[in-house]
């Protein structure tokens, strides 16, 4: 049970739901503030194509060592005040926690030589694998590879992390299957019951390891489950409406990792995280333009409306005209950050034009932009928290979100392409076979979802 179940809104006022700025910022121990008011870059940064094992890890460690020690030495010619470093780690280093471990320790290394030298802060954000996906697996939530996760947060934690963040597969197994055949029901079950239900295990203990270590569980990402939507919407293979629908619902299973204790940033390749924003309060880190190293999108100017970070998602550590390519996105994400603290420096009122014309020159054209647009947030948040379980405000997130689409095109705000419309009645029927009782829900679901990837027992059912 959630230590904490949110029922109002952490912002009633849209013109006070902004970039940089959260009503419960997060200060590290070096002293930089994540939603006090200043937007940083978030970088995220990995290795190029290479094999990973015991006799490349010393090329590991310098590719590591090298990215951090130039992107650093960009940020300062660039005047950067400071910055997030986040580490997604590769299936092998936490496989092998140790490896995991040991690249966290040297990111802090050079972190905190730099910042001896010129005075750049920065923070590491660690983000183990969810190995838990494996087939050989035994449980959600104990077994070797539970085990492996665990040790790889406790012992990057204690090697200078200082955001514990994860993109959990709780549901993946399920909804895998709903986005390909457009099955909105079982996008809830994913999302809303066994994705939940993970979250909520799992950010219990990320957070009993945080508290331990003094650092700070972060937040988690629908990654999985919302970008795997948006990217095959982008690829023109599943309906754009559906995809807007699923990043709503995802809300609320991300939304359980702050009931669990997380106090953000909230991670970055989680759209949702304006939701999560809405509600809670806590700062968050987005991506969205500058991201297009990693995937398309149709929402990247709109992305950075609430962000407290803004990152690039992830870049190989490969050679590009410029420059290395995590040094090249460094750039870019100071840029695009010194733009909107130069705004919010100038008044409030002109960081809200600024977040009106980001919003703007997006949600017109994709209802995936749509519903990241400040207002629909609220709106939608609103709606959200009138039902006190994951369940429920999976269901009403599905409703409300097809609802406020149908308005849109009805008021010619967004465009939505004519062959897409009909796919709203289609989950609009799927949403009211949905049973009021959980329960029956679950029942239904398991013999619908029956699959070899989904084994109930690994959730206790």
């Amino acid at each position: 049970m959630a230590t904490k179940i949110f029922k109002q809104l952490a912002y009633e006022n849209v013109d006070h739901f902004i970039y940089g700025r959260a009503r419960h910022p997060v200060t590290t121990r070096n002293g930089l503030v994540i939603g006090g008011g200043t937007i940083y870059p978030e970088l995220n940064f990995t290795l190029p194509p290479m094999t990973i094992n015991a006799d490349t890890m010393p090329e590991v460690r310098k590719q590591y060592q090298d990215i951090l020690t130039d992107a650093c030495k960009r940020a300062h010619d660039l005047f950067l005040p400071g910055f997030v470093a986040e580490i997604e780690l590769l299936p092998p280093t936490t496989y092998n926690p140790s490896w995991g471990i040991e690249i966290t320790k040297i990111v802090r290394e050079v972190l905190d030589e730099q910042e001896a030298k010129y005075g750049l802060k920065g923070a590491i954000r660690l983000t183990p694998v969810d190995i838990r996906e494996d087939k050989h697996s035994p449980h959600m939530w104990h077994g070797s590879h539970w085990d492996s996760v665990m040790e790889t947060f406790e012992g990057g934690a204690r090697a200078g992390a200082d955001f514990l963040a994860i993109e959990s597969i709780g549901g993946k197994d399920v909804h895998d299957d709903a986005i390909l055949y457009c099955e909105l029901d079982k996008s809830i079950f994913a999302l809303g019951v066994l994705g939940a239900r993970d979250m909520s295990h799992l950010w219990g203990s990320i957070k009993a390891i945080a508290d331990k270590t003094g650092t700070f569980a972060s937040g988690d990402t629908a990654c999985g489950f919302a970008n795997t939507a948006m990217v095959l919407a982008d690829r023109g293979m599943v309906p754009k409406v559906f995809a807007a629908v699923v990043r709503v619902v995802s809300a609320v299973r991300s939304l359980v990792a702050i009931e669990e204790g997380a106090v953000g940033p909230h991670k970055d390749c989680g759209y949702e995280g304006v939701y999560v924003k809405a509600i809670t309060g806590t700062p968050i880190s987005m991506e969205g333009k500058s991201s297009a190293c990693a995937h398309f999108s149709s929402v990247g100017n709109v992305a950075a409306c609430v962000a407290d970070l803004w990152s690039n998602e992830s870049v190989q550590n490969i050679k590009l005209l410029g420059g290395m390519a995590p040094t090249v996105s460094m750039e870019q994400l100071i840029y695009d950050c010194r733009l909107m603290n130069v705004a919010s420096s100038k008044g409030h009122q002109q960081a809200v034009q600024l977040r009106d014309w980001l919003s703007e020159s997006d949600y017109r054209h994709d209802p995936q932009a749509l519903v990241l647009s400040p207002g629909v947030v609220i709106d939608l948040s609103r709606k959200i928290i009138r039902e006190n379980t994951p369940f429920k405000r999976a269901v009403v997130a599905a409703r409300a979100t097809v609802e406020t689409i149908r308005e849109a095109i009805r008021q010619k705000e967004v465009h939505v392409d004519d062959r897409e419309i009909a796919y709203l009645d289609i989950m609009e029927r799927q949403i009211d076979s949905i049973p009021d009782s959980e329960d029956a829900f679950i029942a239904e679901m398991i013999d619908a979802c029956e699959s070899e990837k989904f084994v109930p027992a690994k959730y206790d059912l």
